[in-house]
C-alpha cells in the first residue's frame, strides 16, 4: 500500500467520481497551480428546487497527481445536490479531511478544488446576471 496517501485518496484516484465534461453546464472554471502544473476544470449544472438553486450535476477534468484527482473527485461528491450557499461553504480543509488528510506538499490540491468550485459557481452567477441584463 502507498504510505504517502490515505486509502481514501487512493480510492478516489483509482476510481474517480463525476469525471468528465458536462455538455449542458451552466457554470465552469479552470484553475491551476503553475508550480506543480496541476490543472482542474470544474463543470456545474445548477437547477432549482423549492425555489432554491442547487448543484444538480457536477463533473471535473483534472490533469495532475493523485492528490489533485482525488480532491477534485471528493469535492464533486461533497457538493452534488447541495444548495449554492452550501456549496460555497466548502473549504479546502473539509476536502482534505474528507480524504483522510493529505501530505503537506500536496495540500495545495485541496485549495485548487475549493477554488474550482467557487469559480464555477461565480461563473454561473455571472452568466445568469448577463442573461437577465440582456432580457431587460
Amino acid at each position: 500500500m502507498n504510505n504517502l496517501y490515505s486509502a481514501r485518496v487512493m480510492d478516489h484516484f483509482l476510481h474517480p467520481r463525476n469525471m468528465g465534461e458536462l455538455p449542458d453546464a451552466n457554470g465552469e472554471a479552470t484553475v491551476g497551480n503553475p508550480q506543480c502544473g496541476d490543472i482542474m476544470r470544474m463543470f456545474i449544472k445548477v437547477g432549482k428546487r423549492n425555489n432554491q438553486e442547487f448543484i444538480e450535476d457536477i463533473k471535473f477534468q483534472t490533469l495532475g497527481c493523485a492528490a489533485a484527482i482525488s480532491t477534485s473527485s471528493i469535492a464533486t461528491e461533497m457538493i452534488k445536490g447541495k444548495s449554492l450557499e452550501e456549496a460555497l461553504s466548502l473549504t479546502n480543509k473539509a476536502v482534505a479531511e474528507a480524504l483522510g488528510g493529505l501530505p503537506g506538499s500536496k495540500y495545495h490540491c485541496s485549495v485548487l478544488a475549493e477554488q474550482a468550485v467557487r469559480q464555477a459557481i461565480k461563473d454561473y452567477q455571472m452568466r445568469k446576471t448577463d442573461v437577465s441584463e440582456a432580457a431587460k
